[in-house]
């Protein structure tokens, strides 16, 4: 079972060491591929792995001076490297690192991001499992519709799961791609050769042809799938809330021994977690706004997407993370209330059966429209007064005259109408 809180992995990839430790990486596999070509010499490539490195305040200072990271960066691997250090970054643009770097950490990210949902798949397969015949009313338009089980709903999650999780799976191809193709995206100072043997390093397929950047509309579909999955998250968190309401009370997050609802209320277990999931989930969508907002720049490039997308990839990757993990943990403590999940089927006195008799009605010959007629009357009336729908129905003389009681018997059994449920799950294994 995960830690509830535990998500420093992600965290880490997005710290400013770990986005420096990956330029440095491209930076010496460069350097290696110019050798391999005949232009930087073996031993200056083999200087410049073992002296080359960073101290970070240093390249802070730099900065401030230079006000341009990659240059604060490579000065300040050139003063560790020395004599060799002219043949780092030979024939590239800044580009070149950065988003190259920024790719590699984006899948990077996706791969952890795939890990937690395949956690909360588990969890959830679990779940349905444990509840594969637990009945409960279905409900449509927040009413009651029809008999179903809480373990069908659970299907239904991870179904979408699955889909979030090949979302994540193309998230991860749409952005796993490099280049290093200099100024304006024509290899003028730099060879094709070059850009090949990094992207092989690191995992990464070179841009087919690229600017002097990869283009954004890569990392606003990254950010969309995000952003669609953490969608996902919302819908089920909510049901969850919904289904922890006072007059519903099926099922609930978990509330800690020593937790507090309420500073007012004492009573009170509020669905606080699955609400900080609902309120990121629109975080995520600001963000992939955000990310639609940088495709469109200025010929060759401009760097108006660069300030934002220093924002909101890591935020969107860490929140994502943090949810997946927050609602794993939900859905492996939530508690499920069966009784009050059978006390609701019976709430309404059997018009949830309501369907079938119709049925029954039509399949003892009437048309539809008079069989929808004599039901509805009977369901309204039950409505309106409280009465049984069952006992409205049993006596309604129309009904009498054509349907045999065992069959009549056979509507108003939940077991007909969850005839079919191992069939559903049998679909995912189950």
């Amino acid at each position: 079972m995960i830690d509830r809180y535990s998500y420093p992995k992600m965290k880490a990839l997005w710290t400013e060491e770990s986005k420096l430790d990956v330029w440095l990486r491209i930076e010496i596999l460069a350097a290696e591929a110019w050798a391999k070509l005949g232009r930087v010499p073996e031993e200056a490539v083999s200087e410049i792995r073992n002296r080359a490195g960073f101290d970070l305040a240093r390249v802070r200072e730099i900065e401030e001076t230079v006000n341009h990271d990659v240059i604060a960066f490579l000065t300040a691997v050139a003063e560790r490297v020395g004599e060799s250090s002219k043949y780092i970054h030979l024939g590239m643009t800044s580009s070149d690192v950065v988003d190259t770097a920024f790719a590699f950490l984006m899948k990077q990210a996706a791969n952890e991001l795939i890990e937690d949902v395949d956690t909360l798949i588990e969890a959830v397969r679990e779940k349905a499992a444990e509840h594969k015949y637990t009945p409960m009313i279905g409900r449509t338009h927040g009413v009651h519709a029809e008999p179903m089980t809480f373990g069908l709903k659970l299907l239904v999650w991870l179904g979408e799961l699955e889909r979030a999780r090949d979302r994540l799976v193309r998230a991860g191809e749409v952005i796993g791609v490099g280049k290093i193709s200099g100024a304006v995206g024509t290899y003028a100072n730099v060879p094709p050769e070059i850009e090949a043997y990094v992207c092989a390093q690191l995992g990464l397929v070179p841009a087919k042809a690229s600017s002097q950047i990869l283009q954004r509309d890569r990392h606003a579909e990254y950010l969309a799938e995000i952003a669609v999955v953490g969608g996902s998250l919302e819908k089920f968190a909510t049901e969850v809330r919904a289904l922890q309401r006072t007059e519903v009370a099926e099922a609930a997050e978990p509330f800690g021994k020593g937790q507090k609802g309420s500073s007012a209320m004492p009573h009170k277990r509020n669905p606080i977690l699955c609400e900080r999931i609902a309120g990121l989930a629109r975080i995520l969508r600001g963000n992939a706004q955000a990310g639609m907002e940088n495709i469109s720049l200025w010929h060759e490039r401009d760097i108006s997407h660069s300030s934002v997308e220093r924002v909101i990839v890591p935020d969107s990757t860490i929140l994502l993370d943090y949810m997946l993990r927050k609602f794993t943990w939900v859905v492996q403590n939530m508690s499920v209330n069966r009784e009050r999940m059978a006390a609701n089927l019976e709430m309404t006195r059997g018009l949830i059966f309501s369907g079938s008799v119709l049925l029954a009605l039509v399949d003892a010959g009437l048309l539809r429209e008079k069989a929808y007629e004599i039901v509805q009357g009977a369901a309204m009336k039950a409505w309106a007064e409280g009465l049984d729908f069952r006992e409205l129905i049993r006596n309604h003389p129309d009904v009498v005259a054509r349907v045999d009681p065992d069959i009549l018997d056979r509507c108003f059994d939940p077991r007909s109408a969850l005839a079919h449920i191992d069939a559903v799950f049998a679909r995912f294994g189950l």
